[in-house]
């Protein structure tokens, strides 16, 4: 379905953030990008969404492809018409509208009728009925759980092909998280979206994905199907704090490890 072919991105025409990076996505499927901060993984999703020019960023090699037809060269706006919806880090919303306006903002990119429109609301209220319950509630006053799901649902409402979603877990209690993948997960089964799932939260994200990348320093250094690298002892190690024995690994041992991850060599 997206084709990323060995694309390099500069920022202000000096700062190199991507080093040739390629990524498959199979339509239907969920795939993940882990990596710690600044290893260009939302950069990665800005370079599909057209958003990468809103900060002077520029894909200056390689080519993203859409069902083979190439859409880096493209604005955001006509990418969005393509079916691409990005969901920012952050949960960015209209804090001064009420839960239901989000969603009817969200709903313009699709042009659908105002019966089609309504019919899409309650589908997302059936992903998320808490939502249903503060539909006229003003959305800055949600709790930050509340509100990834209202972004979530309003990219749903552009009723999108593939769907990016960058660090939905971030600043969320555990439990939250579980419960936001588990519907993230139903979503792809029951709706037919790709998504596409930037996330430092290496367990839940392989829990609900088919396919992983693992991104340091702006390039692609491990891919497999999920289970498969859940399985890796790099992963236990350097993304879920497990050693080889299965215990658990303190967060000053991980952040200060001493041997070389096997895919630097």
């Amino acid at each position: 379905m997206l084709k990323i072919n060995n694309i390099e991105v500069i920022y202000s025409d000096v700062i190199l953030v991507l080093r040739g990076v390629s990524l498959e996505i199979e339509q239907g499927k969920i795939v993940t990008v882990l990596g710690a901060n600044g290893a260009g993984k939302t950069t990665t999703l800005k370079a599909i969404s057209g958003l990468l020019r809103t900060q002077e960023g520029d894909i200056t090699r390689g080519s993203i492809e859409l069902d083979g037809q190439r859409i880096d060269k493209l604005s955001p706006e006509e990418i969005v018409r393509r079916g691409i919806i990005q969901v920012l880090e952050g949960r960015r919303l209209f804090s001064h509208l009420t839960v239901e306006e989000n969603l009817q903002v969200g709903a313009i990119p699709s042009g659908v009728s105002r019966a089609k429109e309504r019919e899409n609301i309650e589908m997302v209220y059936n992903y998320f009925p808490r939502l249903k319950d503060m539909s006229r509630k003003t959305s800055g006053y949600l709790s930050g759980g509340e509100q990834q799901m209202v972004v979530i649902s309003r990219g749903l409402m552009a009723q999108p092909r593939l769907m990016l979603l960058d660090e939905p877990s971030i600043g969320l209690a555990p439990m939250l998280v579980n419960e936001i993948f588990e519907i993230i997960k139903k979503i792809n089964q029951e709706s037919g979206v790709t998504i596409l799932l930037v996330e430092q939260n290496a367990r839940v994200a392989l829990d609900i994905a088919d396919y992983a990348y693992v991104m340091e320093n702006g390039r692609v250094v491990l891919d497999g199907p999920a289970d498969q690298l859940a399985e890796n002892e790099d992963i236990k190690e350097f993304y879920l704090g497990l050693t080889q024995v299965g215990e658990r690994k303190s967060y000053r041992d991980v952040k200060h490890y001493k041997r070389r991850k096997r895919w630097l060599g």
